[in-house]
């Protein structure tokens, strides 16, 4: 199977960096949801942002949108509880070297799109801090 188109709302598997990290390369590879993909005319790439889905709660309620059980199972996630984070982005070129195969799925990259009441809420959240300057992106290659 070829690499899935980037856009808005897509989940895909990706080796997330966390802004806490300080090594090059991510932990732990993850689902994440694509929040903005948009070409640049001028370098020819697709400039990505993606937000990282994580089993683990919250600190800051604020920070995070539980994702539905039922959203959950029609991504074809595991059965625990799951969270879209809204204050850690990575940003990167489309496909970069950190996009990964789904487990148990060879040639499969992504798990589907976020339904679109969901991937709103996502958006709204991002832009409302980074507004309030209460985001960190990490940048995971240079332009």
């Amino acid at each position: 199977m070829s690499l899935p188109v980037p856009r808005p709302g897509l989940v895909i598997r990706y080796g997330f960096l966390w802004s806490h990290e300080r090594t090059a390369e991510a932990a732990k590879d993850r689902p994440c949801a694509i929040v903005v993909a948009a070409r640049l005319v001028a370098a020819g790439d697709i400039r990505t942002i993606v937000a990282p889905i994580t089993h683990r709660p919250p600190d800051d309620p604020t920070a995070s949108i539980e994702i539905p059980a039922a959203t959950c199972r029609s991504l074809g996630l595991d059965g625990g509880r799951h969270w879209l984070r809204l204050d850690e982005l990575n940003s990167f070129a489309w496909p970069g070297f950190d996009l990964r195969p789904i487990p148990g799925r060879p040639g499969r990259y992504d798990y589907g799109m976020l339904p679109p009441r969901l991937f709103q809420r996502l958006r709204d959240g991002i832009l409302a801090r980074q507004k309030a300057r209460a985001g960190r992106m990490v940048a995971r290659d240079r332009e």
